[in-house]
Parts: C-alpha cells; structure tokens; sequence
C-alpha cells in the first residue's frame, strides 16, 4: 500500500471518528452535563496521545519553551474553550449544524493567515471559495427557505460553533508557524493535558470527577484515534487533499444522526453540504 492511499484512508477514517464524536456526545447526555463531557474526552485523549507518542517518538515528550507557550494557547482555545463551547452547542441544534458549521474552519484559517503568515497570500479562487462556504453555513443554519425568507439566519447554538471555528482557526495558524515538525502525538497531548488540568480543578472543586457512562468513554477514544488519524494523513498528503477528504464528515454525521438520534436534514442543508464542496474545491485550486 503507497503512502498517498495511506494519507486517504486515514482522513476517511478519522472524518468517520468526528462525526460519531456529536453522536456519542449527545447520548453522553442523558445523565451528564456538556463541560463533563468535555472532561472526560480530555482526559481520554491526553491518554491516547501520550501511549502513541511515546510509541512513536522514542519516548521523548520534550518541547522547548516557545514551543510549550504555543501549546498551552491551543490547549486552552482549542479544547478547553472551544471545546467547552463546541459540546454545549451539541445539546443545542442538530448534528449536521454543528459538524458542518465547524468545517467553515478553512474561511478563518485564510483570513488569519493573510495577516499573520505573509506568505500565504489571498487568490480570487480563494476569495470565491470563502463565499461559497459562507452560503453553505447559512443555507444549514437556517434550514429552510421560509427561515431564510424571513432572515433567521440559525439560532445561538448556530453562533456558538461559529466561534469555535474562529478559535480552531486560531490554533491552525500557531500550530504552523510554532510547532512545525513536532510529533503528532507530543502535540495532541500537551493541548489535552492542558485542557485536562483546567478540567479536572474545575470538577474536583464541584465533585463531579467521575466518569458518567461509557459514552464518554467511546467518545474520548473515538476522538483520540480521530486527531491520530488526522495528522497521520496530514504527513502523507496534500492539505487541499485533506480538506476534501475531511468533508465526508457532516455527510457520516447526517447519516447518524438520522438513525441514531431520528434528525432530519432539509433539503437546503443537503444544498448547504454541496455547496461547502464548491468552496473547498476553489480553495484547493492553486493560482495560476
């Protein structure tokens, strides 16, 4: 097997990991709230990220101190705020909302990068792939033509992953210009360590350091071997690739979300979701 199609089934793999990651997380629920939800998933991925970089990275977990200032930002914008934010939006709007809505990521990540990373610059297929991903995010939020009509654009829950894009967007653009090169898993679990210390002081201050079903078990591991899978791919692939391939995730997530959770997706969303592959394939395109 080459190395190309082991970069492709990674990120399929992983796109299928992130749309169980809402799933698991709203069955989670039924008697645990969003923020221990979120714990636990911290938790279980620190977990999985420390065994596989020790695997991999000869045991050495060392970062220098630009590197860990780098880190503690992601860990704390990353999972822990945009975390926090991303599972209480999860009790809020559907699967497909939140999935798809989060994968507008890419907008935020050229937006910043045209200010902090001067080498990337802005083309005109960039700018037409940010409209379309723009329209894809209001076609979902908004669900219907009557919605749409009458400008109601999505609800709080809609907003809230918006954030958590921005914030995701954010650590992208640290992750490039400070810890290029650094192994994946010494990544994955110095940003949930972090994340994990803030959560497990908040839950041993309200007595909830517990672990409240195994849904949030299946979904730390789920999330775990997804970041692997990612950035595994990411080492094997194109980044334009990436993102293509990471689009299957809101098609998996409506598809569980149907039969597991009974949600329905309109057809406006399921425009939304080919629209979002429009924006991505301009993105992709290389100038000239």
């Amino acid at each position: 097997m080459n190395t190309k199609t082991i970069g492709v089934l990674a990120i399929f793999a992983a796109s299928v990991m992130w749309a169980i990651e809402p799933i698991l997380a709203k069955l989670s629920y039924y008697n645990a709230d969003f923020i221990q939800t979120s714990a636990v998933n911290a938790f279980s991925v620190a977990l999985i990220a420390l065994i596989y970089a020790l695997i991999t990275n000869k045991r050495n977990l060392k970062v220098d101190r630009k590197q860990l200032s780098a880190l503690v930002y992601i860990g704390i914008a990353g999972t822990l705020v945009a975390g926090i934010l991303y599972y209480y939006a999860f009790s809020k709007i559907p699967v497909i909302n939140a999935v798809l809505i989060g994968h507008t990521q890419p907008i935020f990540i050229l937006i910043f990068g045209y200010f902090f990373l001067k080498e990337e610059k802005l083309t005109k297929d960039d700018y037409l792939g940010m409209i379309f991903m723009i329209i894809a995010g209001l076609l979902v939020s908004t669900r219907t033509f009557d919605n749409l009509k009458l400008l109601k654009l999505g609800t709080f829950g809609d907003f809230i992953v918006i954030i958590c894009a921005v914030l995701w967007a954010t650590t992208s653009i640290v992750m490039r210009k400070h810890l290029q090169g650094l192994n994946a898993g010494v990544i994955a679990f110095y940003r949930n360590l972090t994340a994990s210390i803030a959560f497990a002081a908040y839950l041993l201050w309200t007595s909830s350091l517990v672990i409240s079903n195994m849904y949030q078990v299946f979904l730390g591991i789920a999330v775990g071997i997804g970041t692997i899978l990612y950035y595994e791919g990411l080492k094997r692939l194109k980044a334009a690739q990436v993102g293509a391939l990471e689009l299957s995730t809101p098609f998996f997530a409506s598809i569980l979300g149907f039969f597991v959770l009974g949600e329905l997706t309109t057809l406006m969303q399921i425009a939304g979701i080919l629209l979002l592959f429009v924006g991505v394939y301009f993105l992709s395109r290389k100038e000239g």
